[in-house]
């Protein structure tokens, strides 16, 4: 890695409160939620994704984005977006939004992979796109920002390797549209460092004026070395999610995201600025357990930061 690269700022997005709390089988209390938002706020967090607008059928723990949207006592240094997957989410959102529960930005989706977006929203790319090209005024005419995500950007579990090209067009069909960013998401954890860098360089060259962020699972353990990769090809905002929650449901063998703590301190061991109190998101990460009922990821919770230190056994200085 270059050494001019190192110092610099990366931006960390927290999406485990959405991307976690969402495929819980059991649901996480409203006042849980905006507790921890709340924590969350004070970290040094840039951006926190903090609810969807998807059918409550379908994903019982975002039933509450109204209430959650409406109660978090907000940080103005920190973004917080909502994800929703279709028009009439987005009609949700808007109303939400324009009743006072602000929203800075909406987080759009679809997939890369024929297959994984049919499995995921049921739709084909090209009805998503139509979709998107009836959302994105709506939110455009409330004031309120929009990233899009593509989803399986690194590969498809059912479909294999997913062409480079197709992947970049999906990206520029998104900034035609509108979008303010877009997220380049390995959502089963296929990448690899060679091919983040390739990839990014060409989508860093491509979209100049574009925010591009980078989104990925640590599927095969390669998370963290991915984000090393994205860095190196000037990629500055990363998503991550607290204590490694998460996890696509429509992807056999996907885990959780990279660990938000685990990134914060590794950045920070290199040298780059997150502008992140890592013992602040530590004590937030250590709650989780607790919250969703059962063991985590993340490595440093457990382990403690790279420099914490442990006394010396005594019995070193004995006969």
């Amino acid at each position: 890695m270059s050494q001019s690269i190192v110092g610099q700022r990366i931006y960390i997005n927290e999406v485990g409160v959405r991307d976690g709390f969402q495929i819980e089988k059991t649901f996480i209390p409203t006042e849980t939620k905006v507790a921890f938002i709340d924590q969350l706020s004070r970290t040094g967090l840039v951006k926190i994704e903090v609810t969807s607008f998807v059918h409550p059928t379908f994903v019982p723990n975002m039933a509450d984005a109204e209430a959650v949207l409406a109660n978090i006592e907000r940080n103005a240094d920190v973004i917080y977006t909502a994800l929703t997957p279709n028009i009439r989410g987005m009609q949700r959102a808007v109303t939400c939004h324009q009743s006072g529960a602000k929203i800075d930005e909406m987080n759009l989706f679809m997939s890369a992979s024929e297959t994984h977006n049919m499995a995921n929203v049921k739709r084909t790319t090209a009805q998503s796109l139509e979709d998107f090209a009836v959302m994105v005024p709506m939110a455009k005419a409330a004031g309120i920002k929009l990233n899009g995500c593509v989803s399986t950007s690194f590969g498809c579990p059912f479909e294999g390797a997913v062409p480079e090209a197709r992947v970049l067009d999906f990206a520029a069909r998104y900034i035609e549209l509108g979008f303010d960013g877009v997220t380049f998401a390995d959502t089963t954890g296929m990448a690899n460092p060679r091919q983040v860098e390739r990839m990014m360089r060409a989508a860093m060259q491509r979209f100049p004026q574009t925010e591009v962020t980078l989104h990925f699972h640590n599927t095969r353990g390669m998370g963290l070395a991915n984000v090393v990769a994205g860095i190196t090809a000037g990629v500055t905002h990363y998503d991550a999610s607290i204590a490694g929650l998460g996890g696509c449901p429509f992807a056999p063998g996907a885990t959780g995201n990279i660990s938000t703590e685990d990134l914060v301190n590794m950045l920070q061991d290199m040298g780059f600025d997150t502008g992140i109190d890592l013992d602040k998101l530590l004590a937030a990460a250590i709650k989780i357990p607790l919250i969703v009922g059962h063991e985590v990821p993340g490595q440093v919770m457990k382990a403690g930061k790279t420099m914490h230190l442990h006394s010396v056994p005594e019995k070193l200085y004995t006969a």
